[in-house]
């Protein structure tokens, strides 16, 4: 069995798909400025890139583990997420509140995806 990994570098990859599995590292926002609604659309939207780009795609997704600054911002994080979940496709997903790596990252997630048959 082989491991692919994508974008390495000396800390971490981008992407490592193994088993027909891709897992993805922690994604953020484009803009960091930026309120949680467009860190949450900008974060989803380098998802969807990152998952296209190794043969995945945002109805393959198997789970989902969201990083929230402060749970204040919980549904206006989740009224972007609704919408990009794709209907009846919903993956298992935890999110938690957490100190951000980044003082003005509002949000991160990390995501586990099938490759497309």
């Amino acid at each position: 069995m082989s491991i692919q990994r994508y974008e390495t570098k000396a800390r971490m990859s981008r992407a490592v798909v193994h088993n027909n599995t891709v897992y993805l590292c922690g994604q953020v926002a484009e803009d960091r400025t930026q309120d949680i609604t467009h860190q949450t659309q900008t974060m989803l939207a380098k998802v969807d890139d990152l998952l296209a780009s190794v043969g995945s795609d945002r109805e393959h997704l198997l789970s989902a583990t969201i990083y929230v600054k402060d749970m204040s911002l919980f549904a206006e994080m989740n009224a972007v997420w609704d919408a990009w979940v794709p209907e009846g496709h919903a993956p298992a997903r935890a999110c938690v509140e957490a100190k951000m790596a980044s003082p003005e990252l509002l949000v991160e997630i990390s995501v586990v995806a099938a490759l497309k048959a």
